[in-house]
């Protein structure tokens, strides 16, 4: 096996967060899932709460920074609108994709740093989001922190399965993008 990167245990860190909640985020049931040694954990962190930290920057960079730059890209603030729909119901990757966020989000509700990584990450997202709205001539501030609470609460209820909320927020973003065509 070959030298496990600090990036191959916050993947393993989000499996487990995703898969059995915080209690997860110790170094030896870590280093179980990794088939390795606590001595590899630690060589990467200096303790448990270190290697939190570390992965809460790398969520908060991956949720906000590296999807704004991506919508930034587009063309038009309806494609970015869809797209962000499609990111946001996107199958789950090697740090937890959608299935992390409402285990991030129920960490939070236990732990202050976690509700304060939360609170960074809703802030830019919706600031955002507001941008997006604006571009497409709706400045009213409801209707963005509609759509977003409506991506939050559809991973909510989604229990696992990414596919449940992809088609109730591509019409959600549909009705936002036809709303904006009439006014």
């Amino acid at each position: 096996m070959s030298k496990l990167s600090q990036t191959d245990w916050i993947a393993a860190g989000f499996r487990a967060l995703t898969n059995k909640g915080p209690q997860a985020l110790k170094a030896e049931p870590l280093a179980r899932s990794l088939k390795t040694t606590k001595g590899s954990f630690y060589w990467h962190f200096k303790d448990v709460p270190a290697f939190q930290a570390a992965m809460l920057t790398f969520w908060e960079e991956i949720a906000t920074q590296q999807i704004i730059t991506l919508l930034d890209a587009l063309p038009s603030p309806e494609i970015k609108l869809r797209t962000l729909s499609d990111l946001a119901t996107a199958p789950q990757d090697e740090f937890g994709g959608v299935g992390a966020e409402p285990a991030i989000r129920a960490w939070a509700k236990a732990d202050p740093r976690v509700a304060e990584a939360v609170k960074r990450v809703d802030t830019s997202r919706l600031a955002h989001l507001s941008g997006v709205f604006k571009e497409m001539g709706m400045g009213n501030p409801d209707l963005p922190r509609l759509f977003y609470a409506g991506l939050i609460g559809l991973q909510e209820i989604a229990h696992g399965d990414e596919t449940a909320s992809a088609t109730p927020l591509a019409t959600l973003a549909d009705l936002m993008i036809a709303l904006a065509e009439t006014d």
